[in-house]
C-alpha cells in the first residue's frame, strides 16, 4: 500500500483514468456492434452508424487506447463490409 499521499493521489487518479477509458473502448465496442448489426439486417441507417463507428474509432485511437493501425485495420473491415 502507498505510504505518501502523492502515491495516494495518484492510485485514485490511475482508477479513474482506468476507469474513463474502459468505458471509451466500451463505447467504440458497442458503436462497431451496432452498425455490424445494422449490415446484417438491411437496415437503411448503415451509412451513419458507419460514420459513428468510425468516429469512435478514431477518437479512441487518438487517445492511445488503441495501436493506429488496430484502428485502421477496425476501419478497413468496416468499409469492406459497408461496400457489400
Amino acid at each position: 500500500m502507498a505510504n505518501n499521499a502523492s502515491a495516494l493521489k495518484r492510485i485514485r487518479q490511475n482508477e479513474f483514468k482506468s476507469e474513463v477509458n474502459r468505458a471509451h473502448v466500451a463505447g467504440m465496442r458497442t458503436a462497431i456492434k451496432n452498425f455490424r448489426k445494422a449490415v446484417e439486417t438491411g437496415e437503411g441507417n448503415a451509412q451513419e452508424l458507419f460514420k459513428l463507428a468510425v468516429k469512435e474509432i478514431d477518437s479512441t485511437a487518438n487517445k492511445g487506447l488503441i495501436h493506429k493501425n488496430k484502428a485502421a485495420r477496425d476501419k478497413s473491415r468496416l468499409s469492406a463490409l459497408l461496400a457489400k
